[in-house]
């Protein structure tokens, strides 16, 4: 699953300093499942960091530590929650390292999921995508993700393209420009997400 901003960026950072990541579907949830595990709350709705949470932000994130994080989005935790299998959560960070993760724990094939924003598609997903794709490029690709891979490959282009789109644009409004930024910085992580239809913990291969 794929959501560059912000989602898989800051559940990716999160895992340096917790234990374990709760997705919550609604701020109601993440609530209750605060109060029963004392984990702590993160999260926002259109960008906007929800009263009482700290924000969905890989910058933020590194500030705290503990157990257990609750977080709640408007797109990528939703996705995680429909989800009916295990699931990597990759972003540009990590790029490298789920991809070859995903290589050791697929059996027959591997789907990458784009978060999109409110249904629709986000282009910095797909070109998210493409950059995991780069390191699967020896195997058998459909075209969609020859399409992805293809839109991925000049690094400027890419880094323009996901600096000035919608998502970036509008958290560039609600101050939060600098998480963007650090959203397209290559493979600085080695952390790889796995949802496991209720926890997101680091895996261990």
């Amino acid at each position: 699953m794929v959501d560059l901003l912000r989602a898989s960026t800051t559940i990716t950072v999160a895992l340096d300093n917790f234990k374990r990541i709760i997705p919550a579907g609604s701020v109601e949830e993440a609530l209750k499942i605060s109060k029963e595990t004392g984990g702590l709350l993160a999260g926002e709705r259109g960008g906007e960091t929800i009263e009482g949470f700290i924000g969905n932000s890989p910058l933020q994130i590194q500030n705290y530590k503990g157990k257990t994080l609750i977080l709640t989005t408007s797109n990528g935790t939703r996705i995680l929650k429909n989800l009916r299998s295990r699931a990597l959560i990759g972003s540009i960070i990590n790029a490298k390292a789920v991809a070859r993760a995903a290589v050791e724990l697929a059996n027959n094939e591997i789907e990458i999921i784009m978060a999109g924003v409110n249904g629709r598609f986000a282009i910095e997903d797909f070109l998210t995508a493409g950059e995991i794709i780069y390191y699967l490029r020896d195997f058998r690709l459909d075209e969609f993700a020859k399409a992805a891979l293809i839109a991925a490959r000049d690094k400027k282009i890419v880094d323009n393209m996901i600096l000035n789109s919608s998502s970036a644009l509008k958290l560039k409004k609600l101050g939060f420009f600098e998480d963007v930024k650090f959203s397209i910085q290559r493979n600085i992580s080695s952390n790889v997400p796995i949802y496991d239809g209720k926890l997101i913990k680091k895996l261990q291969i």
